[in-house]
């Protein structure tokens, strides 16, 4: 990665730039794609990671916990219970965020979006820039608020910078904003390499007890698990291979716990660290992503893929778009349940090690897409409001100024206030 950057003040020492992060999803839940960005970025930047709102009876308050070098999280109070960034949060929380930002000295951060329900929030925030990092298409997902569609089209508009995690999601970005960024998901490969674990950690221990009584061979699966994935196929496939071990590891989000398939031969272990992640894969002798092929996985790139090859797995997928463009050549791609099941016995039946020209492929595969390329690429597109001389938003030409965003605050006249 390139030098960290300073910005120099002048009235004392060079300080490092922040981003003001909105994300939907906490800290906290599964380690993915905003994690693995901005514990990079913070080798740059401080960070701060603003999360949804949590209900409390206590009086209106800011919980900031360091989480990482460089990171906090920024844990909004609210008395309101209503879901989300609700509009009914912003005017408390514009109000703390901004004595927040006063306390620390920090004159416009650059404002960093997951969900663009937080788009409201620079009506009292002055944004140094503005980046949209698309990792999902929200609007497809379960429970996805009326307003997501609208208010994404107006920060694909303002963002100086756009994102994608996949091709699909730029393809579908791109004529609304062709100067849009294809950064499909990437992978730590020291974390998840098997010649890297310790077999006498606590973390190998904890996966060794999650297979505890479970025979195999073992089929294993790891993220969350919602409607995205195809209950009816996993269901078929333990029905019809009962000497087969389904592991399936990660908390269930969205959907009734109640209405999981239930076999014998189907183990739901729940949620898992980061840390014990890797040494999952050791005991699976097939990895899968049996997503269902709907809505909500149209545009899915699944950081998965590259985490279960990294661990030496093989890997079984139902055809989603990016995996089949993306993972193709070194991934088992099938449709429908009997291909799916055929497929499985196809990778349980490779030479493992023998089969050079598929770990060859795999080998270049990893080595192109890493966590730190990746985010290099992301602190080449930033670097312009990142540089030394920007003293605020107008000294950069771009959406900001192109759309009249005030460099001083004014609720009144912001585009986004009416």
């Amino acid at each position: 990665m390139s030098r960290p950057i300073l910005l120099r003040s002048a009235t004392g020492p060079a300080q490092r730039p922040t981003i003001l992060v909105m994300s939907h999803l906490r800290w906290g839940f599964v380690y993915q794609r905003p994690q693995h960005v901005l514990s990079r970025l913070a080798a740059h930047c401080d960070i701060l990671f603003v999360e949804e709102p949590v209900c409390d009876e206590t009086a209106p308050c800011l919980s900031i916990a360091a989480v990482a070098p460089g990171v906090e999280v920024v844990t909004p109070h609210l008395r309101d219970p209503s879901p989300g960034f609700a509009d009914v949060h912003f005017q408390p929380l514009g109000s703390m965020l901004d004595e927040l930002l006063a306390e620390r000295r920090i004159k416009s951060p650059l404002v960093w979006f997951y969900t663009p329900m937080a788009l409201p929030i620079l009506k009292t925030i002055e944004a140094r820039a503005i980046v949209y990092d698309c990792m999902d298409d929200l609007a497809s997902f379960r429970f996805a608020p009326p307003a997501l569609v609208e208010r994404e089209g107006r920060l694909m508009d303002l963002a100086d910078v756009v994102l994608a995690g996949g091709p699909s999601l730029h393809a579908s970005r791109k004529a609304r904003r062709p100067d849009t960024h294809c950064l499909p998901s990437a992978v730590d490969v020291a974390h998840f390499s098997r010649a890297d674990l310790d077999p006498r950690s606590d973390d190998a221990a904890a996966a060794a007890a999650l297979h505890d009584g479970i025979p195999g061979p073992r089929l294993g699966y790891m993220g969350v698990i919602d409607e995205r994935l195809d209950m009816p196929l996993l269901d078929d496939l333990a029905r019809h291979r009962p000497d087969w071990s389904f592991v399936m590891v990660g908390p269930v989000a969205k959907i009734d716990p109640a209405s999981l398939p239930k076999r014998p031969n189907i183990h739901w272990k729940g949620m898992a660290s980061y840390a014990v992640l890797p040494h999952l894969l050791p005991h699976w002798d097939v990895a899968l992503m049996p997503f269902a092929l709907n809505e909500a996985t149209r545009f899915i790139s699944p950081t998965k893929t590259l985490e279960y090859l990294a661990g030496g797995v093989g890997v079984v997928s139902t055809p989603v778009p990016d995996v089949v463009s993306l993972y193709g050549h070194v991934v088992r791609v099938a449709a429908g349940a009997d291909a799916f099941e055929q497929a499985i016995e196809q990778e349980l039946a490779r030479p493992g090690a023998a089969d050079a020209r598929h770990a060859a492929q795999v080998t270049a595969l990893l080595q192109s897409s890493t966590w730190d390329a990746m985010v290099a690429r992301v602190v080449a597109a930033i670097q312009p409001w990142l540089r030394d001389d920007v003293e605020d938003a107008a000294a950069v030409d771009s959406p900001l100024v192109a759309h009249e965003l005030p460099a001083a605050r004014a609720p009144a006249t912001h585009p986004l206030a009416s």
